[in-house]
């Protein structure tokens, strides 16, 4: 069986009940941009990375786990190693 529905991401928001993180998203995008335009070099852009991302890139290797993980199980891969 096969169930598609065409809905926007809001209506699918909404639908599954999840919050509207609109506001915090905006926030969060201009507070990247802004502190971007004051980086001149490739380290200060690094440092200021590590600076917006919880636990430096151990938070970042454990949040790119956590959607792989995810996305297996959404397509029924089964684990990683027997791709």
């Amino acid at each position: 069986m096969n169930v598609e529905f065409d809905c926007s991401p809001e209506e699918a928001r909404r639908f599954l009940g999840l919050p509207d993180v609109t506001r915090v998203n905006e926030f969060y995008v201009d507070t990247v941009i802004n502190s971007m335009k004051g980086t001149g070099n490739i380290e200060q852009l690094q440092e200021m990375i590590k600076q917006f991302t919880p636990m430096g890139e151990l938070g970042m290797k454990m949040f790119q786990q956590m959607m792989e993980t995810g996305a297996l199980a959404a397509f029924g891969k089964g684990n990683k190693s027997t791709n």
